[in-house]
Formats: C-alpha cells, sequence, structure tokens
C-alpha cells in the first residue's frame, strides 16, 4: 500500500527521528489513521513502538520532548502534550481473558510482535490499520480501508470480540458517527451478546462514557440507537421500549439537535437526554439515567425539563414562562421545541423581552430578609419564600420593599 497518501504533523518528525535512532519501529495506529481517511482533523494520536521491553525505557526516550505520564504500565501506554498534539505512545500487546467485565483481562506486552498479531485484538477493521513512519506506507491486514471505504463495520477477531461487551456499545457510536452498515456477522454476534446479559458486566461510567461519545460526535445519533434495536438491546435499555412512532419521533429530535447544539459539551449531553426521554414517565426514565450514572442531582435535571418541556408546549404566557424559569432556562427549552419541531420564536422573543431568557428574575425576598422581620427559621421558610416570588412574578412586585409590603399585607 505503498501508493497510498498518508500525512501527520511535522512536529512529530522529531520524536520519531529519536524513536528511530535506539532502532525502534514506530507505528501510527487506531482512530488517527482511519480519521485521516475520512477527512476528519484531530490532535489526540496513537502510536505503538515496537522493539522495546519495559515502558520506562521509553519514558526515558520522550521525557526530552517534555513530560510523559504513565497511565497505565501494565498496559505499557504513557501519554505526552507536545506542541499542542496529545499523543498516546503504547507498546504492542496481547490481552487474555481473565475473568469477566471490561477490564478482566491479563496484558502482555511483547516487543518483537508482528503489527498484524497487535492489531488483531483491535475492536473493528476500520480501526485496525496502522501507518510506518520509517517505511511510509500503510498496514492493513484485515482491510479495514476497504471496510472505511464500502462503509462497512466489521469485527477483527471474533473470539476477543466476544470478550469484551463494551464493544457492542462502541459499535452504536461507530454506526452513528460513520454512518456505517454493520456486516451480517458482526450484527450476529452483537445480537448474541446482548442476549447472554454481557452487558451486565459493564461498569454504569463506561456506559455513560459511549453514550456521551454518540451525542456529541455523531451528526445522526438515531442511527446508534435503530442498531440497539436491530440487536435487541431494549433487553437491557428495557426503558427504550417505544412504539415504532413514538420512537421514529424520538430520534428525530436527536439528529435535528445537532444542528442547533450549543457549544457546551454537558449541556448538549443533557438537552439530548430530555429528548431521548421525553417519552417517558419519570420512574423509567430515572430507570433508565441509573444505567448511565449514579448523579441522582443530574437525573432530576432531565426529569425537570421533562415536565417543563411539556408544560410549555400549553402554557406560554409571561407568567407561566417566568415560573418555569425557576427551574429550567427558557433558551435551553427553546432549543429542545425546535428539535421536536415546534417553533419556539414567539416564545424565545417573549422571554427576552422580559429578560427571562437564560434565568429567572432575581428572587427580591430571601431567607435573612424574613429573620431580618422577626421571623424564626422553620419549615414555613421555603412555603413564605415561594409564595412571595410567586405574587413577585404575578404581581410585578419590582422592589424588596413591595415584597414585604404584600407580606404584611397578607398576613
Amino acid at each position: 500500500m505503498n501508493s497510498i497518501k498518508f500525512e501527520y504533523p511535522n512536529e512529530l518528525e522529531e520524536i520519531f527521528d529519536k524513536l528511530d535512532s535506539f532502532d525502534l519501529k514506530v507505528i501510527i495506529v487506531g482512530g488517527y489513521v482511519r480519521d485521516f481517511f475520512l477527512g476528519v482533523k484531530s490532535k489526540d494520536i496513537d502510536i505503538e513502538v515496537f522493539g522495546l521491553s519495559k515502558i520506562d525505557a521509553l519514558i526515558d526516550i520522550l521525557q526530552e520532548f517534555g513530560e510523559v505520564n504513565l497511565v497505565g504500565k501494565s498496559f505499557g501506554v504513557c501519554k505526552l502534550h507536545y506542541k499542542e498534539l496529545d499523543l498516546d505512545f503504547s507498546m504492542p500487546r496481547v490481552d487474555n481473558k481473565t475473568s469477566s467485565g471490561h477490564r478482566g483481562f491479563q496484558v502482555t506486552t511483547k516487543k518483537e510482535l508482528h503489527f498484524s498479531q497487535a492489531s488483531s485484538r483491535r475492536d473493528f477493521t476500520i480501526n485496525s490499520m496502522g501507518y510506518d513512519t520509517y517505511n511510509k506506507n500503510i498496514l492493513d491486514p484485515f482491510n479495514g480501508l476497504d471496510d472505511l471505504r464500502n462503509k462497512k463495520l466489521k469485527f477483527v477477531n471474533k473470539k476477543s470480540f466476544v470478550e469484551d461487551p463494551l464493544r457492542v456499545l462502541r459499535a452504536m457510536g461507530m454506526v452513528a458517527r460513520f454512518e456505517l452498515s454493520v456486516q451480517r456477522d458482526t450484527l450476529r454476534l452483537c445480537h448474541q451478546m446482548v442476549a447472554q446479559n454481557l452487558l451486565d458486566e459493564l461498569p454504569k461510567e463506561r456506559i455513560y462514557e459511549e453514550f456521551k461519545k454518540l451525542f456529541l460526535k455523531a451528526q445522526r445519533p438515531s442511527l446508534g440507537f435503530y442498531f440497539l434495536k436491530d440487536i435487541s438491546a431494549t433487553h437491557f435499555f428495557s426503558e427504550l421500549v417505544f412504539e415504532d412512532a413514538v420512537l421514529q419521533k424520538a430520534l428525530l429530535s436527536l439528529d435535528n439537535f445537532q444542528t442547533n447544539k450549543t457549544r457546551d459539551a454537558q449541556t448538549n449531553i443533557k438537552l439530548l437526554l430530555v429528548l431521548l426521554c421525553y417519552p417517558l414517565d419519570e420512574r423509567k426514565t430515572n430507570s433508565f439515567l441509573l444505567k448511565l450514572t449514579n448523579n441522582k442531582k443530574f437525573s432530576d435535571v432531565i426529569v425537570i425539563m421533562q415536565n417543563n418541556l411539556k408544560t410549555i408546549k400549553k402554557k406560554h404566557d409571561t407568567y407561566s414562562l417566568k415560573k418555569l424559569a425557576t427551574t429550567s432556562k427558557i433558551n435551553e427549552l427553546c432549543l429542545l421545541l425546535d428539535a421536536q419541531g415546534f417553533d419556539s420564536k414567539q416564545i424565545y422573543e417573549k422571554a427576552k423581552k422580559v429578560n427571562i431568557l437564560h434565568e429567572a428574575e432575581p428572587m427580591l425576598l430571601k431567607g435573612k430578609d424574613l429573620i431580618q422581620l422577626g421571623l424564626k427559621p422553620s419549615k414555613k421558610f421555603s412555603k413564605i419564600l415561594t409564595t412571595l416570588y410567586d405574587a413577585q412574578l404575578k404581581g410585578g412586585l419590582k422592589t424588596k420593599k413591595e415584597v414585604i409590603d404584600f407580606y404584611y399585607l397578607s398576613l
């Protein structure tokens, strides 16, 4: 494959020359190679170094280029941030399954391992390619480039694939990010892994990480969820069993949102989860989110936004918007409305006019003010403050004195 053009940042040449001076073979691997052929630019580069017995020796060589962080000694992996590039250096290895779960592997690094052996542990053929920086040629023992061009997702090795159930969710992300069709044997294998309850082995933080990648990197997240449906992953995500029309509507809203998402990743994840869970009741929403995170506050925010989204469709007079603004940002609710096919322009302009688009009107009277009025702290404080704030919104009270006067008049 010497005739295939491949490029990488010139800044790396200094590092590669240094490694070459130690007679080490340097190969750029994985996602960077795949993304190059997809026309996707990246500053994250994985590099495999052949010819060393220990990761410590590699760290010693790399230290002249900056601070090297060891992230997995047993895995033979270290990181280097160099001239705005995030580099992951690793040693060729073989993985042997020793126990259940995503981490149940015994890893052995082998300096003389052939690239085809080292890449055989990869999940999919499109991620198994490499680029030999010395001989200047693409290494593609599993025909990943052809699969990429044909938009096919195939496993590399059936035995190793089934040993890591996280790869089912990685497939979900790959299908959506690169709009791939899944090869029949790969689809069948993923279906079998779900049926055997292998997803139960995964820690929820790993599951959540794959959903984050899906939400943040795919222009059509819906494709990932259709893949989950095709492999009957609703066996695990039982809450996402919808009627076809409801499912189609919910997934279309995920895709629509991608054209108008915010600049904040965490906000985008939150809003996309609201759209996905919109057809669910509170119990099912919490059940689904519990498979992704133990963060109860985050789950509560999703539920509140679900309810507020349903409310704003029915009531969006100024007073109702002010009430909603106390628990959700109106501009975010507008983004959700647009994603679902509702025109939010009128609501947006109304909220903007009364300065509640991004946050609620400030509460004029707080707990310390009640104490100054002679009240003793009690469980009634919250109810009193809520009542006074409601009067502030409804009655147009503009100053603390007006709120206090209203309080005394209501006694």
